[in-house]
């Protein structure tokens, strides 16, 4: 079992991204190539030293892998590609260190590379649904039969809930967005950095009530890239390594309503203690959620936040709302979240942005935003999956 023990084994190498925005009227192949190139470059590498490439969140909305390997010349040994879906980043970095670990592949790139403001049939939501068609309404927790199939909707019910579980409020919920909006403008390759206030917040129209615009994510286009190898290889490239400590892959199942934490209660899910000191990535890394120096989530919309927060054990459920005012979530808090600006601010690439964020973190390469001395950061989704990096 040794052998199999990954703690430490792997790393990422090296790290890239496209330009972030709204219709760039460029090819996801296109982003995807120059995020994939750029991650190169800050390894210190060439696309002849590229044997492994895992594409998340392929076609239609995003870059097919096939043909991203074939437009760029990459001569591959293995790849993967997963659903369209916003939930497999973690689980596309345990396949690719469980590859390079493997000897399967020396340099996997792992990426995301999407545009949403050219796509015009929505893969979710709405009467052409995608999602809610798989059988049995597939994984994502909406309830199609009812009507319910938009992420938003989901997300709503979550804090409608929440709200009246606990007392939080709307303003509350604001600090989140804040924040973000505070991180985004010191991150030059943010697309919002115009600060924001709760009140501005609190006067954004609701999409869907209680979720506010400002509780959004960005639509936009744009890719990001992160290289995994082994550590011994990383070691000897051109930056840092920065070692994948922990992995915990995607849950499924009937408990698993993705916008909340299992035992929340919400649509099929039934109620119950749970308990986040159990989650397997802790143990692998061996940590515990109090040595994480910042936190990384998947920021669709920002209800998600307080969910992940309690999911992993920084607050105790009911907490979250409290534990983010105060600032105690931004750069120089207790617990800095979202340092980009998140999906909210800096754009949505399913989370690769973030993943790109927490290697520059590590490697303090982050200038006005940088959290000081980070030595573990921990990327930690509301539905389950997480990586645990350090430097």
């Amino acid at each position: 079992m040794s052998d199999w023990n990954l703690k430490d084994q792997t790393a990422v190498c090296g790290v890239g991204h496209s330009p972030f925005g709204k219709r760039l009227n460029r090819s996801t192949i296109d982003l995807g190539g120059e995020a994939i190139r750029n991650a190169l470059e800050d390894a210190g590498l060439n696309k002849n030293n590229l044997d492994g490439l895992i594409a998340s969140f392929g076609t239609p909305i995003g870059a097919d892998a096939d043909t991203l390997a074939y437009a760029l010349g990459l001569k591959l040994r293995m790849y993967n590609q997963t659903w369209a879906h916003g939930r497999f980043t973690a689980s596309c970095l345990q396949w690719a260190a469980m590859a390079v670990k493997a000897g399967l592949a020396n340099y996997v790139a792992c990426l995301a590379s999407i545009s949403f403001s050219g796509f015009r049939k929505p893969m979710m939501g709405g009467a052409s649904d995608n999602e809610g068609a798989r059988e049995g309404g597939g994984g994502h927790g909406e309830d199609p039969v009812y009507g319910m199939t938009s992420p938003g909707a989901g997300s709503a019910l979550i804090a409608q809930k929440y709200f009246a579980k606990y007392g939080a409020t709307s303003c509350q919920l604001g600090a989140v967005a804040v924040a973000f909006r505070k991180h985004a403008a010191l991150n030059p390759a943010a697309m919002m950095r115009t600060p924001i206030s709760v009140e501005d917040h609190q006067n954004s129209r609701f999409v869907c009530e209680p979720l506010r615009l400002l509780d959004y994510c960005q639509i936009n286009d744009g890719a990001a890239c992160v290289i995994v190898t082994t550590s011994e290889r990383a070691r000897d490239l051109k930056k840092p390594p920065v070692f994948i400590s922990g992995m915990q892959g995607l849950p499924a199942g009937r408990e698993e309503f993705i916008w909340t934490h299992p035992g929340f209660g919400v649509a099929q899910q039934s109620v119950f203690d749970y308990q986040p000191e159990l989650q397997p990535v802790y143990r692998m890394a061996g940590v515990t959620h109090a040595d994480i120096d910042a936190l990384f989530t998947y920021d669709a919309f920002s209800i998600l936040v307080w969910s992940a927060l309690e999911r992993w054990g920084f607050c105790r459920p009911g907490e979250a709302a409290a534990f983010t005012q105060d600032g105690r979530i931004e750069v120089g808090g207790a617990l800095p979240i979202n340092t980009n600006g998140g999906l909210m601010s800096e754009g949505h690439i399913m989370g690769w942005n973030h993943q790109v964020e927490i290697v520059r973190q590590l490697r303090g390469e982050c200038g006005p935003r940088q959290v000081a001395n980070a030595q573990v950061i921990q990327w930690a989704n509301a539905y389950g999956d997480s990586l645990i990096y350090r430097r």
